[in-house]
């Protein structure tokens, strides 16, 4: 995507282009995180965030459900009484 060039407003606002918006696919009212690095500033969605997080943590975490780990050890208990 072609650069864009835009002015800061008032009270620091600054608007993204459409283009932009449908890029990321961000709507009003969506959150977004602004991140600082090496002297640039970075703006993504929330939810693309959330979902890097999810990946990053899927390779460490198993398929098994805190639920039916409690239900097997609650038919063990049983099992035993």
């Amino acid at each position: 995507m072609p650069k864009h060039r835009t002015t800061i407003q008032e009270g620091g606002r600054v608007v993204i282009p459409a283009a932009y918006r449908r890029a990321l696919n961000i709507k009003p009212g969506e959150d977004v995180i602004l991140r600082l690095k090496d002297d640039e500033l970075h703006l993504f969605p929330v939810r693309q965030a959330v979902n890097r997080a999810r990946r990053l943590v899927r390779k460490y975490v198993t398929r098994k459900t805190l639920v039916g780990e409690l239900l097997t050890e609650r038919r063990k208990e049983a099992e035993r009484e």
